[in-house]
């Protein structure tokens, strides 16, 4: 059978292709709106995915600010390392941006932190900020926190410093730690320039500064002036560096006991034995004198390289003569017990002598046992008697009056240190250069002083 189409009414195939097109038409209308609701639908979760994406970008750009800010403050509070340390830190995360009860910013620090490498004396920082929850809410977040009652993300950022330590050396170290350790009274005219000093006590100095490079005090650098042309108040206690060289100073008993200069018109006068020639040769080690030592006439020493003059309970006077090496190397020890007896340098001649520089006393000039505590005082150090000294000058439990010039000596390279329990420095006392202790094989009295923080963490 065959079947056959018409079309009616004359037409022809035509009208099939438009019903054909009609139809489809139709049907895409159809499809367009079931795009447009599943567009609908879908649109506030694309939304979601979009902005929560944008949203925790802000996040990471704000926390990453925060951490910016909390590294920065807590370099400042360990270099600041006093007690306005927070308020250091604080001050400097408001200029990063982030200002401490402001815009729901916290700032806090601590100057107790652990610190990685152990020890609880570092300093942190912590800044928190609250960020309120916008379209992250259409993904499902609902934050960790609120924030006037609405959900919120808490951001947070922490860092850890330590305060770094620097070396400084000192031409005078003032040992007493309470009281007044450096006292310096109308000194236009001292010069302390190229010297650091310390005082492990107080500071203070009334008309001049002396000077001096840096002055460092542990309690407090101040009164009138303040010493040095930088001063620094609460620095670490700088401990003895030199009391372990007691330890080499052999024991020795004078058999003829200790003659003493006559202090009235009765007393003996110093026998012969206690008169130093004019021309003394030290041998190299430890060579001994007993008790009260006077110059009569210009005294010249031929030392070795490394020779020591110890003084047992007994003074060395210069009178008004010169006290002069010429070679070699020497170190003046006072020993001895305690008591009436005088343990020092006096006399209104000069001292110019020069340490040596090496062995166990390299750079050592002048040693007080630190066992003797009386009779240890010098009055009018630099003038009384002068000073052309090269090295160190330890005197642990003297009380000074330092009021000369002191210059390097004849033979040796220009260096100087001094280390007393206090001293006053008055008129025209000055040190001059001493850059050339390396040289003089002295190791300067040297404290471990604040530096900058450092990031631990």
């Amino acid at each position: 059978m065959t079947l056959k189409f018409c079309t009616p009414c004359g037409h022809d195939g035509n009208r099939g292709k438009d019903l054909f097109r009609r139809f489809t038409a139709l049907w895409l209308r159809s499809r367009r709106g079931n795009i447009a609701i599943m567009t609908a639908l879908l649109a506030p979760v694309v939304i979601g995915f979009f902005g929560a994406g944008a949203e925790t970008g802000y996040w990471y750009v704000t926390q990453q600010s925060m951490q910016i800010a909390a590294d920065k403050a807590a370099v400042a509070a360990a270099t600041n390392a006093s007690s306005s340390y927070a308020a250091e830190a604080q001050a400097v995360a408001a200029k990063m941006g982030f200002t401490n009860g402001q815009n729901n910013v916290t700032v806090s620090a601590s100057n107790s932190a652990t610190c990685p490498s152990g020890g609880t004396n570092c300093y942190s920082v912590s800044i928190s900020n609250k960020v309120p929850l916008y379209l992250a809410q259409l993904v499902g977040y609902s934050g960790d926190t609120t924030l006037d009652g609405h959900k919120a993300v808490n951001l947070s950022a922490t860092a850890i410093a330590k305060q770094d330590t620097i070396p400084r050396q000192y031409c005078i170290l003032a040992l007493a730690t309470s009281g007044t350790g450096i006292q310096a009274n109308g000194v236009p005219n001292a010069n302390l320039a190229g010297c650091n000093i310390m005082s492990d006590s107080n500071a203070t100095c009334n008309g001049h500064d002396t000077g001096a490079n840096v002055g460092d005090a542990h309690l407090t650098n101040g009164g009138g002036s303040g010493c040095g042309v930088i001063q620094d108040s609460n620095v670490p206690i700088v401990t003895d560096p030199y009391a372990y060289l007691a330890a080499n100073i052999p024991a020795h008993s004078c058999p003829g006991g200790y003659p003493q200069e006559p202090a009235k018109k009765k007393d003996p006068a110093l026998p012969a034995t206690n008169i130093l020639p004019t021309s003394i040769t030290l041998t190299s080690g430890y060579n001994f004198y007993c008790g009260d030592q006077e110059l009569q006439g210009n005294t010249t020493v031929t030392a070795a390289s490394s020779s020591q003059m110890v003084i047992e309970n007994g003074q060395l006077d210069t009178g008004s003569y010169s006290f002069t090496t010429t070679s070699g190397g020497l170190t003046v020890i006072f020993t001895g017990t305690s008591g009436t007896y005088t343990h020092a340098p006096t006399g209104g001649g000069t001292l110019n002598f020069n340490a040596p520089t090496s062995g166990t006393w390299s750079g050592v000039a002048i040693y007080q046992d630190p066992a003797m505590t009386t009779g240890v005082d010098v009055s009018a150090a630099g003038n009384s008697p002068t000073w052309d000294v090269t090295g160190l000058v330890y005197q642990p439990n003297a009380n000074d009056t330092f009021s000369g010039a002191v210059n390097k000596s004849n033979n040796g390279f220009s260096c100087f240190a001094m280390v007393v329990n206090t001293i006053t420095i008055n008129g025209t006392g000055s040190i001059l250069e001493h850059d050339g202790c390396p040289s003089a094989g002295l190791t300067m009295p040297t404290g471990q002083q604040p530096g900058r923080g450092q990031l631990v963490q």
